[in-house]
């Protein structure tokens, strides 16, 4: 609408202006129309959907892509995601078992950008691990540089260590690839293929174990020996019935690089049929003796010990002699390297050798549990399965590659074979086809002629040789063969070896047939093929089997002997023989408490905020009469920054203690209520500013007390009520206003009142 303004002579609108103009009113009205327009189109695409139900359904589609793309091994190669994507990635590379090693971070870097785009860590991760014969049976990576230690050393940075496959991923994952024996797919971006398995020949899932964590599941597989495995794979072939218990006939039992001894041989069987369990394993010991000293030397671990395992094992047996556990045990050392594990424990002669032996598997990792969930991804899903079932998915996998592999072989025979004979054909006939070639004008005239016999356009020499040109009837494959036939190839003795080369296709055309003809020749080819593999990698048993009783400590009884305690006045704590003491007592002065006592004996340490701390005389240092010994709050509850401490006393069962605090009060309490299991309780209960100013035995002889004020009081130690360490006492003496009690003695020169009374001043 155009509003117009007088000017005089001349009017004009905003229109003349701005020819764009809108009215405000107007434009306001139309987006409230497209508004609602919007909001109605909207209405009509919302879906009304049960929250929970996405969640579930979300949660169930991020959970099986972890499960199935990540964490978990496929039965039929036995590998990961990731693992497999490394091998083919270093097949693509070219980086062969005889070829020069290629620094990892290229390996690692090819891999992420073409086929598994996560982080580069952890494909350097599973590339590292698939190359350390302390965790894999048959390493799938051959290693240059440092790739860690059986100890836990981590590998250098990808950019400093090299790989490349070793013969066994050649000939066991890789060497049937190119014959069409599995699908190819798409990888993540469209643009590259990768196989969706890869055509292993052995059961490599038994062979290198499994580890890996998925949402909600685990799997655990123990690696076995290779022999054993493919044993078992070839009378699985000859009996497909076999149960389990015939399987384990071959395969009796899990084979760990790092040796060592399985425990519970007899329950391997129940292991194996449910695909779940617990493997007890032990460390292998044997005693070396020395002329003052004897040693317990361990040349293998278990599994589970690998990596910080070593480390934790040799603080476990430090420890155990810290707390007088193992007392006998003078010196450890870990002298393993390149050539195998030896961790050597010295001890004293004449020490309870199977005493010690015991303590060393029952208290630490020397023997320990592998938890086995034979978890694996069969037919796109995850199964636990038992070893039947793997060699059942095994067995059928190897028809399938072995059937697609001698397919193909025939396509490409029947194709050789065809070409092969063309040429014998054409060789016999040469001078024709020299003919033909030499008259037509085009190649393609030329290979009509071969083809169909047409000579039309071909100039001859004779009639005879166009005769016979009108004869040829070649396919077209064997045409094409013909014109690319070089002249070299027309010497007599090639023409033998075309007749040979003609005949070995024959027979490969026959062999085929006769394989993919008969389920019996199959088999016998593919157990074939697994002899052929255990007479090149099979390697004796490395892991013992037995049945072993649990280790079982029967606790010697503590040897108790007679100690001085001293502690000085900085709270230093230790402990000397009564006879050291005796030569030394006459310095004992410096020592602000100093008690006999006797190894199995408590001291109770009570402080100013009413707790008490025990202290076990076994944890205090055995040392030297001048040796400073170790702080109280080393071995005990007590912090001595921020406590006081009114008494130490020997604890007494017998005996009864009287506490006095700041405010007054006043209790008898039995030593014994502190005779406790936990290093710190409660003394006694004690109201707001008051704290505790004597703790003392009760002798049944006079006590005194005196407060800030001046003011005292004596009574006797009967009148004290006897109470519990939770009570806060009778009155003693009664203060006035801001007074309180500082002092407490027998008071021998005072007068004997009543308890609780005021007091004289």
């Amino acid at each position: 609408m155009a509003k117009e303004k007088d000017t005089g002579d001349y009017q004009f609108s905003f229109d003349d202006l701005n020819p764009d103009y809108q009215d405000p009113k107007e434009e306001k009205k139309k987006r409230r129309k497209r508004t609602k327009d919007a909001l109605a189109e909207i209405e009509e695409k919302i879906i009304d959907v049960e929250y929970s139900e996405v969640m579930r359904k979300s949660y169930i589609d991020y959970s099986m892509s972890v499960i199935t793309a990540r964490a978990l091994p496929d039965v039929r190669d036995g590998l990961k995601p990731v693992q497999r994507r490394i091998v083919y990635d270093m097949s693509e590379l070219g980086v062969a078992a005889d070829k020069p090693h290629r620094k990892v971070a290229r390996i690692v870097g090819d891999t992420m950008g073409k086929y598994h785009p996560h982080g580069d860590a952890s494909i350097a991760n599973a590339l590292v691990v698939q190359a350390q014969d302390w965790k894999q049976m048959a390493p799938l990576v051959d290693g240059h540089g440092n790739f860690g230690s059986i100890e836990g050393d981590g590998a250098a940075a990808p950019r400093y260590i090299e790989a490349r496959m070793t013969r066994y991923t050649e000939d066991v994952l890789l060497s049937d690839l190119k014959s069409d024996t599995v699908d190819f797919i798409a990888n993540y971006d469209e643009q590259e293929k990768e196989p969706v398995i890869l055509p292993a020949k052995l059961p490599n899932l038994l062979i290198n174990g499994a580890e890996g964590i998925a949402v909600g599941m685990a799997t655990s597989i123990p690696t076995h020996n290779i022999g054993e495995v493919i044993d078992a794979a070839c009378h699985y072939l000859d009996h497909p019935e076999a149960t389990t218990a015939e399987l384990m006939e071959f395969l009796p039992g899990p084979d760990f690089p790092t040796g060592g001894i399985v425990a519970n041989r007899s329950q391997l069987k129940e292991i194996y049929e449910t695909g779940q369990g617990k493997i007890r394993l032990r460390g292998r010991m044997h005693l070396e003796e020395g002329k003052t000293r004897d040693y317990f030397v361990i040349t293998e671990i278990p599994q589970t010990m690998i990596g910080e395992g070593i480390g934790k094992f040799l603080q476990s047996v430090a420890d155990l002699v810290e707390n007088k556990t193992l007392p006998e045990i003078t010196d450890i050392a870990n002298q393993s390297s390149k050539e195998g594990i030896r961790i050597v424990i010295e001890v004293k002669k004449g020490a309870d050798l199977p005493y010690i032996e015991n303590v060393l598997y029952k208290k630490t990792k020397l023997e320990d549990t592998f938890g086995v969930n034979m978890l694996a991804i069969c037919k796109g899903r995850p199964e636990t399965l038992s070893l039947a079932d793997i060699y059942r998915e095994f067995t059928a996998f190897q028809y399938e590659i072995y059937t697609r592999k001698y397919r193909t072989i025939l396509r490409k025979a029947e194709k050789k074979r065809e070409v092969d004979e063309g040429l014998v054909q054409a060789i016999d006939m040469v001078d024709t086809i020299i003919e033909v070639l030499r008259g037509s004008k085009t190649v393609k005239m030329a290979k009509n002629c071969l083809m169909t016999g047409n000579t039309e356009g071909i100039k001859f020499k004779t009639q005879e040789a166009e005769r016979l040109a009108k004869s040829l009837c070649f396919t077209d494959l064997q045409a094409t063969a013909i014109l690319e036939l070089k002249l070299s190839r027309l010497v007599g003795l090639e023409l033998e070896v075309l007749k040979e080369d003609l005949a070995k296709v024959l027979r490969l055309i026959r062999k085929c047939e006769r394989l993919l003809g008969s389920r019996a020749e199959m088999r016998a080819e593919i157990k074939k093929g697994l002899v052929a593999l255990r007479e090149k990698y099979a390697a004796p048993r490395r892991t013992a089997l037995l049945d072993l009783s649990e280790a079982a400590i029967q606790e010697k009884p503590e040897e108790i002997l007679p100690v001085y305690v001293l502690i000085d006045r900085f709270h230093y704590i230790h402990a000397v023989d009564p006879s050291v003491y005796e030569r030394n007592k006459e310095n004992a002065g410096d020592y602000r408490h100093v008690f006999l006592t006797a190894t199995d004996q408590k001291l109770i340490i009570f402080t100013e905020g009413g707790k008490a701390h025990t202290l076990k005389v076994k944890d205090i240092p055995l040392t030297k009469f001048k040796e400073k010994g170790v702080p109280i709050d080393n071995i005990s509850g007590y912090e001595s920054k921020d406590e006081i401490v009114t008494a130490i006393l020997p604890l007494d069962a017998k005996q009864e203690l009287i506490f006095v605090s700041s405010d007054g009060f006043v209790k008898r309490v039995d030593f014994k209520e502190f005779d406790v299991t936990r290093k710190t309780v409660d003394a006694t209960k004690l109201m707001d500013g008051a704290r505790i100013v004597a703790i003392q035995p009760f002798t049944g002889e006079s006590i005194a007390l005196y407060t800030r004020k001046g003011y005292h009081i004596r009574f006797m130690q009967e009148e004290i009520p006897k109470q519990g360490k939770g009570a806060r006492g009778a009155i003693g003496i009664r203060l006035e206003a801001d007074d309180e009690v500082t002092e407490v003695n027998d008071g021998a020169k005072l007068r004997f009142t009543k308890r609780g009374g005021k007091g004289k001043k």
